[in-house]
């Protein structure tokens, strides 16, 4: 058989990066759940039709279709591109058993079926969070978004050497209002141009607002000057003011984001006005996060408030939800080998086989070390304890057990009798340790 050809757009780590993304994952569960979010798990497909209707994400969704299916059989299926709209379905198929306002955790693959580059992928990791309410949920869930994402960056900084993030917060109310302060009607259209201010930036966001959507001059001025204000406290507040737009809806979306960013009272979170969010479900706060020397990348973590996401026709469940892109953030950074582990193996100790004979002895003992929470493997043949010695080296693993009471650390070739009932490895052996070289 020939050897196979990867697919491009599906990451696949070898198996230190794969510690190190567990390592992450543990990192973002455990925050999470400090929090008070649960965890839960939905299908990977949904129907195609609820899939399709939430912005502009229907040419990237990939659908599922039976392979023996007739040839004039429609498919019904695709796989889910977030973790929103899953969650979504969820919440109005289990409303009964849940208590609100609900608040989740998701650790799940999506797929996209976008063009593969750096950062972008057709399946990645996400981890999403979102807190959902019965018919309402107040503003302040807004606010606790960015703090529980500011404990995920700040303990992947400090732990394993992450690059520091910083989150750009934007609020829907505050750009639509504005919008129709100017006598404008489409602020969908509005938003979905504006979004692209930093990938084409302000002169080519004028023109698709003039030339496209048919505002004038004065009014794609405007909004481009509204997409440019930016900061680290309130007097963003000022600066939208003084473009002298007055609406209600503005006001509104004013006073939530001045007080997210006065609670979270942080330098890593910045009112940037020009964030908007493709996707039409959003219709208040929105959050995009990107790595500090790697903005190139793109938003890496991302969500919004939806008040009209979910519905049964007659209970309405807004939330307010935020996603980790775990692929996105680590596949770059592993594939340059920036981010690696000690060891590409959980074991800290073999236990050498002196002879087939004593291999239950070996393996008795191995019993014994895992029993206090150490990482052990049996050699897997009997061999001169040098080439036992060279395969520990081969493997990553520091420590050779020989005998019944005998240890040695490899690397530095000392060796110590020792017990298996009390012997402990320095805590920087007992597992793999992230290195990070940024």
């Amino acid at each position: 058989m020939a050897r196979p050809k990867p697919l491009s757009g599906f990451p696949e780590f070898l198996p230190a990066g794969r510690i190190v993304e567990q390592r992450v994952l543990d990192i973002v569960r455990e925050t999470f759940e400090l929090h008070g979010f649960a965890s839960i798990e939905t299908r990977a497909v949904e129907p195609l039709e609820q899939l399709a209707r939430k912005g502009e994400i229907d040419k990237e969704i990939y659908a599922v279709q039976r392979l023996h299916a007739a040839a004039d059989d429609a498919a019904e299926l695709g796989l889910h591109f977030d973790l929103t709209v899953p969650f979504a379905r969820y919440v109005l198929e289990h409303a009964g058993h849940l208590a609100f306002p609900f608040r989740r955790y998701q650790v799940q693959k999506v797929w996209r079926g976008e063009r593969p580059q750096e950062g972008r992928y057709r399946e990645f990791l996400q981890a999403a969070i979102d807190i959902v309410g019965q018919d309402a949920l107040a503003a302040h869930h807004d606010v606790e978004i960015p703090l529980v994402a500011l404990g995920v960056f700040t303990r992947l900084h400090d732990e394993l050497g992450l690059p520091t993030a910083t989150i750009h917060v934007n609020n829907r109310k505050l750009s639509e209002g504005f919008y129709r302060g100017l006598g404008v009607d489409d602020t969908a259209a509005v938003l979905q141009r504006v979004d692209k201010y930093d990938k084409i930036g302000p002169g080519a966001v004028k023109d698709l607002l003039v030339e496209e959507l048919g505002l004038d001059d004065a009014q794609a001025d405007a909004c481009v000057a509204l997409a440019g204000i930016s900061a680290h406290d309130e007097s963003f507040v000022d600066d939208v003011r003084a473009l002298g737009v007055t609406h209600e809806l503005m006001e509104e979306g004013l006073a939530e984001l001045a007080q997210l960013v006065r609670v979270a009272g942080s330098d890593r979170v910045v009112a940037d006005l020009k964030i908007a969010r493709g996707l039409d479900y959003y219709t208040g706060t929105v959050y995009e996060t990107f790595l500090d020397g790697s903005e190139k990348l793109g938003s890496v973590a991302s969500g919004g408030r939806y008040d009209s996401l979910a519905s049964d026709g007659k209970v309405t469940f807004p939330g307010v939800g935020y996603s980790f892109g775990i692929t996105r953030i680590l596949a770059p950074l592993i594939a340059r080998g920036k981010l690696t582990a000690t060891r590409s193996v959980p074991s800290v100790v073999l236990v050498a086989v002196d002879d087939e004979g004593t291999r239950e002895a070996s393996i008795a003992i191995a019993g014994r070390l895992r029993g206090r929470g150490i990482a052990v493997e049996v050699a897997p043949k009997a061999d001169r304890f040098g080439k036992q010695i060279r395969y520990a080296e081969r493997r990553g693993i520091p420590y050779v057990w020989f005998g019944a009471d005998s240890v040695k650390d490899i690397r530095s070739g000392d060796q110590v009798d020792a017990d298996p009932s009390t012997w402990e490895p320095p805590a920087a052996d007992l597992r793999p340790q992230i290195i990070a070289e940024l």
